[in-house]
């Protein structure tokens, strides 16, 4: 079963640098905290506190957490100074909740209220101006991966738009083969280069990974040049995984439905689709029991929004696993008439159909949580892609082959499409989910999940998809 190794071994290279900094950064902002409360006096700070490697470990922990709750820890990552500060205090306070809690669940890993105080107060200042420093150091990263693509067409053409310094923290391109005139000259209507020949191709030093681009490969594919550089050690990959890896998202436009056919999934692991449904079960009825006071809260201000008559509660027909229609529950965010005379349509950024209410309990998913019942009734999942009306899946089914393939899985609360991409208002957003949902699918296990949920604070507290690495592409 994948539980999650296989995420680890895709990990990025920058993400994996931001980590270990960020890791370094808590232990000196634990130390320092404890120095400071202790006038720098280890041994009343080992009589008063006890040993601190654990200790150091815990407050750690928390803070890379609560760090990774605000969407810190996102590949391509470029906030604005303003925005990086507000995610940093943000994380930071997500990570001394969470030291609370542990100090209070394991009285042994506690190094005093005070310390703790200094300790965040440390880690916000040095988080905040190391990260924007890695972020600049990582942008011109001397050592990224150098790679060669091998064609000058619509595939290759993927690669070569990825232009952002942040799209591009991991890798540079040395060049783009193409091997015939008439390639060439499609090259150039793309505006793609800088070109080479095979044998321009040969004479580079060094080359860390090839990828084959070819939109038709029958009699192109440059075979003992590829050969070659594989004996020499350089990796060769197909375009659609580079760009799955470095996009983390399906790119539909070159992808053939072939592809995913022999592509392994946890979704065909018996054990993990049981694990999965556990977890559902145990967190939602948790959540439920926590979240009943907002519950009871949100019933009486739509009672008094709307008036005693009108109904909570909202059921909408979804389409669910292996495309069965069931009845999604929300808290009604929209008049009682919104659709009358208009009949389905996607909901946009503000749509006067959405009452004073609505627009507020919109604004933190509360509308949401009445789906913790469908969880618990086996309708959704916790983890995975939101699901759609049937109009809209139907007229989404005949743009888009792929589209069905998304009812291979339970819907979700929250998902990964959630995370990288804004509320979806019309066919062509949700197209783009689409590319991020097939990759969920494609690469979901264990530690995916858990991640996505955690991520799903940061959705919660900015009220729409991350916005630090910008609009897809």
């Amino acid at each position: 079963m994948k539980w999650g190794s296989a995420a680890l071994r895709r990990l990025p290279t920058t993400i994996l640098a931001l980590l270990l900094v960020d890791l370094g950064v808590g232990i000196v902002a634990f130390v320092l905290a404890v120095g400071l409360r202790f006038s720098f006096d280890w041994s009343i700070v080992a009589e008063s506190v006890g040993a601190l490697p654990l200790r150091a470990v815990v407050f750690t922990g928390s803070l890379v957490v609560g760090l990774l709750s605000m969407g810190l820890y996102r590949p391509r990552q470029r906030p604005t100074p303003s925005e990086a500060a507000v995610r940093v205090i943000l994380g930071v306070v997500v990570g001394g909740g969470i030291s609370i809690i542990l100090f209070y669940l394991v009285p042994d890993v506690s190094f005093g209220r005070g310390a703790l105080a200094l300790a965040l107060f440390i880690a916000v200042t040095l988080v905040f101006g190391v990260r924007l420093g890695m972020l600049r150091i990582l942008d011109f990263n001397p050592i990224k991966r150098r790679v060669l693509v091998v064609g000058g067409g619509e595939a290759a053409s993927r690669i070569y738009r990825l232009r952002r310094r942040a799209d591009r923290r991991s890798f540079d391109v040395v060049g783009f083969i193409v091997a015939s005139a008439e390639e060439r000259q499609v090259a150039n209507k793309l505006d793609i280069e800088p070109l080479l020949t095979p044998e321009e191709a040969r004479a580079i030093l060094r080359l860390d990974e090839i990828v084959v681009a070819l939109d038709d490969r029958r009699g192109m594919l440059p075979l003992d040049f590829l050969l070659n550089q594989k004996q020499r050690g350089v990796s060769v990959t197909d375009v659609i995984d580079f760009l799955e890896r470095e996009t983390e998202r399906l790119d539909l436009d070159i992808l053939k439905p072939s592809w995913l056919l022999y592509e392994q999934s946890s979704q065909t692991d018996i054990l993990y689709r049981w694990m999965k449904r556990l977890f559902d079960l145990v967190f939602s009825t948790v959540l439920l029991l926590l979240m009943s006071p907002i519950l009871v809260v949100t019933l009486i201000a739509i009672r008094i929004g709307d008036g005693p008559s009108a109904p909570v509660l909202y059921r909408q027909r979804r389409v669910g696993l292996y495309g069965r229609v069931f009845n999604l529950l929300k808290f009604r965010s929209m008049r009682v008439d919104a659709e009358v005379g208009t009949g389905p349509r996607f909901s946009s950024a503000g749509d006067d159909r959405i009452t004073r209410i609505g627009r507020l309990i919109r604004r933190f998913r509360v509308d949401e949580l009445p789906q913790l019942f469908n969880v618990i009734r086996g309708d959704m999942s916790v983890v995975g892609p939101r699901p759609e009306r049937p109009e809209f899946v139907e007229v989404l089914a005949r743009q888009e082959s792929l589209y069905l393939y998304r009812h291979g899985v339970r819907p979700g609360l929250t998902g990964w499409a959630q995370l990288n991409f804004p509320y979806g208002a019309s066919i062509d957003d949700a197209r783009e989910k689409l590319t991020y949902d097939l990759y969920y699918i494609k690469n979901t296990n264990i530690i995916t999940d858990l991640l996505i949920l955690l991520q799903t604070l940061e959705v919660v507290v900015w009220g729409r998809g991350t916005s630090m690495s910008g609009s897809p592409r």
